[in-house]
């Protein structure tokens, strides 16, 4: 089963200094039909306005990924840590047993990302936090796993849950395949571009739920970045 969610489908909302879009039900937005998809819970879709951000808040018991896609991001934590993430890069805070942390745009531009969170493969835990740097060019027609909990991704940001974050670039016209299996489910989104999964087209910032397939074939219609999810 492939479905597309059109981006002009999702949850909205605009706080001034932040617009967002839920993939999934998130604060405000409920959906009963978008809870989630296998592990993943939360995909926002978010535009920060420069110098503006969120303030330090609490969490636990989450594996929470940031994809930025323009900008850039700073993050701080109840650990200690500090660090600016630039569009193409990718941080993980794995939240364990409790972490405080804040994320904002300290550059003179809109600053726009991906947020996702995928639960556990288990509660508690030390809370961590990591960054890592993921040249383009690296993923030009290949797919580079961003993050991940699975055996043998050793380069990837480490999760603690048995899913993957992977990306790839596109040209148009050229091809690409996801090995699935029909036991697991994938999110993906175009960040640019557009494609057909599995013969099936979807626009930038649409969302494509996948499940029952076993191996997921992509063209780029434009030129493309796409982000997946793969997850039990």
């Amino acid at each position: 089963m492939i479905e597309i969610r059109p981006f002009k489908s999702l949850g909205h909302a605009d706080h001034g200094w932040l617009k967002a879009r839920h993939h999934f039900s998130f604060a405000g937005y409920q959906d009963p039909a978008r809870m989630g998809w296998g592990r993943l819970r939360v995909w926002n879709d978010d535009q920060i306005d420069p110098q503006t951000g969120f303030a330090p808040h609490p969490h636990r018991d989450m594996e929470i990924i940031t994809y930025v896609r323009q900008g850039a991001i700073t993050h701080t934590d109840s650990l200690g840590n500090e660090g600016r993430t630039e569009a193409g890069d990718v941080q993980v805070m794995s939240a364990g047993s409790g972490i405080r942390h804040s994320e904002y745009n300290r550059e003179d531009e809109e600053t726009r990302l991906f947020q996702i969170w995928i639960e556990p493969t288990a509660r508690g835990g030390d809370p961590h936090w990591g960054a890592k740097p993921f040249p383009k060019g690296e993923r030009a027609g290949d797919w580079a796993i961003l993050a991940s909990g699975m055996d043998g991704d050793g380069d990837a940001l480490m999760l603690r849950t048995d899913a993957r974050v992977a990306g790839i670039t596109l040209r148009a016209g050229e091809r690409a395949e996801w090995t699935l299996g029909e036991a697991r489910k994938a999110y993906l989104v175009p960040a640019v571009g557009a494609v057909e999964v599995n013969g099936v087209a979807a626009n930038e910032r649409d969302g494509v739920a996948v499940e029952a397939v076993d191996t997921i074939a992509l063209t780029a219609i434009r030129d493309s970045e796409i982000v997946l999810v793969d997850t039990p």
